[in-house]
């Protein structure tokens, strides 16, 4: 596998370093689709979850068929440079996208987008999913979400909360947090994860949605406190961390996923291979084991599956940024 975006960041790094450990690199299985590399397109920068999750199906492909597998990064306008390049590809199997929950957000976010979610693509798979986990700086007197609502009510506006950037599933899933709750919180949107941590650290902001495995072991050294998870069920991570909805927050269910998709007319025979393989990769407990370090749980399964994620998300979003009145920057 090769990539056209310099060093991989420490934590691609991390999971590809596992899977090699634990893997003993089979002879290539299955004829390659030809003797072109395959381009997986992510719309994000490296060392992000979805860059991780396509050097790491990447590099189990390339060694399955025999055949080389380019990462290429193609960031900017929220995903929809590269998500507009994927979608614009031949639609002949050399071309793949892995993106996540942001590519149905944006069709709410955005006047207009150069690609329909549901209409572009043809969704292979739904890769994994990640926990996201709501913590606040120890300086604020929460425990719970009813602590934080109380808190918010008394004073309206005065408690602030950070995201990675306008219209971001940490963004949104703060934004349904306050249609559920009424709590008054002041958005404080940053370029990127890693200001938005520095300065929940350092007291600058309140709170903050983030992925799970990310804010753990801050919660371990008590520069932070978790006081709730997103999803559905408690996570394996942190079984001690309730969820929203056993807090009280119905029908809360918020977490990231992420999926490979390729443009909407390849063919199904070629959709359907790259299914097989993919959930086959995905069965193996080592790759599952080397994912679950990461804070992500292998999802796998038809194409269907993430069809009707897509188009069960799209109108969920839609309503949540309708009524929130977020418009991207």
């Amino acid at each position: 596998m090769r990539t056209r975006s310099g060093s991989l960041a420490r934590s691609a790094l991390l999971l590809l370093t596992a899977i090699a450990s634990f893997l003993v690199a089979p002879a290539a299985t299955a004829q390659k689709l030809s003797d072109r590399p395959i381009v997986i397109v992510v719309p994000y920068t490296p060392g992000t979850g979805i860059d991780l999750l396509a050097r790491a199906i990447g590099q189990e492909i390339s060694v399955r068929w025999g055949q080389t597998v380019i990462i290429e990064n193609k960031p900017g306008a929220s995903g929809n440079i590269g998500t507009q390049a994927a979608a614009r590809a031949a639609a002949d199997g050399h071309t793949l996208m892995m993106t996540a929950n942001t590519f149905v957000m944006n069709a709410s976010l955005f006047k207009s987008l150069p690609y329909d979610p549901q209409k572009s693509f043809a969704p292979i798979i739904e890769v994994a999913t990640g926990a996201l986990a709501l913590a606040v700086h120890p300086s604020l007197e929460a425990t719970s979400i009813g602590d934080l609502v109380k808190l918010a009510t008394a004073k309206p506006g005065a408690i602030n909360y950070a995201s990675p950037g306008r219209g971001t599933p940490q963004h949104l899933a703060m934004e349904l947090l306050k249609l559920k709750t009424s709590a008054a919180l002041t958005h404080i949107p940053y370029v990127g994860s890693a200001g938005a941590i520095r300065d929940i650290i350092g007291g600058h902001v309140s709170a903050m949605f983030l992925p799970l495995h990310t804010v753990l072991q801050l919660a371990n050294d008590k520069q932070l406190r978790l006081i709730a998870v997103s999803s559905a069920a408690r996570s394996p991570l942190a079984p001690d961390v309730p969820t929203l909805a056993e807090q009280g927050v119905a029908g809360f269910d918020v977490d990231l996923w992420y999926g490979l998709l390729a443009p909407r007319e390849t063919p199904p025979e070629i959709v359907k291979r790259y299914n097989t393989v993919i959930n086959e990769i995905l069965a193996v407990p080592a790759m599952r084991t080397a994912l679950a370090t990461q804070g992500l749980i292998a999802i796998g399964g038809e194409p269907s599956v993430l069809a009707d994620l897509i188009a069960r998300d799209q109108p969920r979003w839609a309503q949540v940024i309708s009524d929130a009145g977020i418009v991207a920057e």
